[in-house]
């Protein structure tokens, strides 16, 4: 998917791929790209032009999270953070999202060993809109899953499952593409969601392994 955005938008935009560990480098990027000083200050001009999306799948979403708030430190604003069955590792909190994040999204399972955070929060609601967190139940893993190993498959099938499954990451392409491409994002501009809200509620990626309603059902695929 990164590939393909970076096709799309060969001079408009920076897109990167960071192990979840790489929180510091992935903000030291960040940080470079917006033109910082050696000392690492911004202007408060330079942080007002930031349009900064960040995404991830597991220890990758949380990373997310983590790195959202320590922008949000320096008074960076991230216009979107998407989460995909996010798991937060020791002393990590991968629930509230801070208030610096105009806009989350999350989708997650409930089954087997590995199981995704099932609800994101806003630390201040007037500041950030959770779009939804969107549960996804699975009768039969995606095709595109007979690439990862038997262990894994048989483990942690649903975990497996919702990281290749291509519709999760058709919507998380349309999350990020709508927002490069509209000069200004609202708060509560989520009108392009095909996914329903579970019971619940309704760039740059941190990956696993290296590198944000209304009342429905969950969608099964």
């Amino acid at each position: 998917m990164i590939q393909a955005l970076r096709r799309e938008f060969p001079q408009r935009a920076y897109f990167g791929l960071f192990e979840n560990r790489k929180v510091g480098e992935a903000y030291k990027t960040i940080l470079s790209l917006l033109g910082a000083k050696e000392d690492g200050r911004l202007s408060d001009d330079e942080k007002r032009q930031a349009r900064i999306v960040l995404f991830g799948h597991s220890w990758g979403a949380s990373a997310v999270v983590a790195l959202s708030r320590r922008l949000a430190r320096v008074s960076i604003p991230v216009i979107l953070t998407v989460q995909v069955d996010s798991v937060a590792k020791p002393f990590q909190n991968d629930h509230v999202i801070p208030s610096n994040v105009l806009q989350a999204a999350n989708f997650y399972q409930a089954r087997g060993l590995i199981r995704g955070r099932a609800k994101v929060i806003p630390a201040d609601p007037s500041r950030t809109t959770i779009l939804g967190n969107f549960r996804l139940r699975y009768k039969e893993e995606p095709s595109e899953c007979r690439d990862f190993s038997w262990p894994a498959r048989l483990l942690t099938k649903s975990h497996v499952a919702i990281e290749c499954d291509p519709k999760v990451w058709s919507e998380v392409r349309t999350l990020i593409v709508n927002r490069l491409a509209s000069t200004v994002v609202t708060q509560t501009d989520a009108n392009e969601f095909r996914l329903p809200p579970s019971n619940a509620t309704r760039s740059v990626r941190a990956s696993d392994s290296s590198s944000t309603g209304r009342s429905n059902e969950p969608r099964n695929w």
